[in-house]
C-alpha cells in the first residue's frame, strides 16, 4: 500500500519569525486560506482557516526576508503533528505543514 502525506495551500501570510538554525534560516509563520461559500439564505460566507508553516532555507526556497504579512504564498510540503502538555497539564494536540516547496505569489493572481 502505497502511503501519501502532502498538503498544497495558497494564502495569505500573517505572523512570520525568522530564526537561525544552524548554518541556516528557519521561518515560521501563519497562513490564512479562504473558502468562499453561500448560506441558506443566499448571502456569501467566507470561512477563514489558520495554518501554521515551517519552512527551512534548503535548495529552491526564497529569501526569507522578502515574505511579510499579507504577502500571498504557495506552498507544498507534509502534514506533521506534535503533543505537548499545556501549562494547565492537559495534554494538546498540534499540526504544523513542513514546507518542501515554497512559491511568493504576485499580488493580485
Amino acid at each position: 500500500m502505497e502511503q501519501l502525506n502532502r498538503i498544497e495551500l495558497k494564502g495569505n501570510v500573517g505572523n512570520i519569525r525568522i530564526s537561525a538554525a544552524g548554518s541556516g534560516q528557519v521561518a515560521r509563520f501563519s497562513l490564512a486560506t479562504n473558502f468562499l461559500y453561500k448560506n441558506r439564505d443566499g448571502e456569501a460566507v467566507v470561512e477563514t482557516t489558520w495554518h501554521n508553516v515551517v519552512a527551512w532555507n534548503t535548495k529552491g526556497m526564497p529569501d526569507f526576508s522578502l515574505i511579510t504579512k499579507g504577502c500571498p504564498v504557495y506552498v507544498c510540503g507534509r502534514l506533521k503533528s506534535s503533543k505537548y502538555t499545556g501549562s494547565d497539564g492537559v495534554e494538546r494536540q498540534s499540526y504544523e505543514v513542513v514546507a518542501n516547496k515554497l512559491v511568493i505569489e504576485e499580488r493580485g493572481e
